[in-house]
């Protein structure tokens, strides 16, 4: 039987959506909001990236880099009945994923708030994948709870790193004692550069650390971009990273790692203001690029 193709499909207006069986990547997107602490919206951030995307062109820096096939999944999540659970999302997150690493792509994954990426390690450490995580953000995401919630977004970083992933974090500029405490008594496997530092003295070189493992899975929280790149989101913080200097650390990781799954989340759209949505989008291809 023929897999299921989402109506909106990723590059769509360039590529022919391919069987999941036959895909180079798993396009999953992933509407989860149920923790967002100040600006709302992240739910329709997947919609909009595949919109979005629609407007891109398939050439892009001198290649075909999706020319392997994009299968795009039907948005995932659970039932009505769990559509509040955090650990049903978990759950049918892992199922998606683990089925693409199972078909032997890169699953790409589209948020949905930041807990999502839970689901995603959920699915490579089952699999007893030995990989690390490498992590663009405003925000540390290391607490162990907040507002009631330890699968809240602001926790995500901190409960994938208990899964016993190292962690890299890039551009990060605010978070609180309590994320910096579990920075300083984790410094073998939780690696930072915090946005100011990045800001003052560029990308550190080597720009992970010489034990981080061969391969890699990344999450972008779009609010790792500055502002006046990335305004549609949630939390922004001024200070972050412009497009030409979080593209060069991408590829700077890609040229020493294997990229080996990714995520873009929290965007959470503003009606009219299309090139955060286009911006996004282009994110997402210039990941899928660097996987291809």
């Amino acid at each position: 039987m023929a897999a299921r193709v989402v109506k909106q499909p990723f590059l769509g207006s360039e590529y022919t959506p391919v069987e999941k069986d036959k895909a180079a990547f798993h396009v999953i997107p992933v509407p989860m909001e149920l923790s967002v602490s100040y600006g709302s919206g992240t739910a329709n951030g997947p919609a909009a990236i595949l919109a979005a995307s629609d407007q891109l062109e398939a050439y892009e820096s001198g290649a075909f880099p999706c020319a392997g096939g994009i299968y795009t999944a039907p948005p995932i999540k659970p039932t009505a009945a769990k559509a509040k659970d955090p650990e049903a999302w978990l759950r049918v997150i892992e199922r998606a994923v683990g089925e693409a690493l199972d078909c032997g792509a890169r699953p790409v994954m589209l948020g949905g708030e930041h807990t999502v990426t839970l689901g995603a390690l959920l699915a490579y450490k089952v699999r007893g994948e030995k990989i690390g995580i490498v992590h663009f953000d405003a925000h540390a995401d290391l607490r162990d709870s907040y507002e009631g919630s330890p699968l809240s977004h602001a926790c995500v970083l901190r409960r994938c790193h208990e899964l016993g992933f190292p962690v890299t974090q890039f551009a990060t500029r605010a978070y609180c004692e309590e994320e910096a405490v579990y920075r300083a008594e984790n410094k073998r496997t939780l690696f930072a550069m915090d946005a100011e530092t990045l800001a003052l003295k560029g990308p550190p070189s080597p720009i992970l650390p010489k034990s981080f493992p061969k391969q890699v899975y990344v999450t972008f929280d779009v609010d790792g971009l500055d502002p006046s790149v990335m305004p549609a989101t949630g939390t922004p913080v001024p200070g972050g990273l412009l497009w030409y200097s979080a593209l060069f650390m991408l590829r700077e990781i890609a040229s020493s790692h294997t990229i080996v799954g990714c995520d873009v989340v929290e965007l959470a759209p503003i009606s009219g203001l299309h090139y955060a949505d286009f911006t996004a989008a282009k994110l997402v291809q210039k990941l899928m690029g660097l996987m291809a």
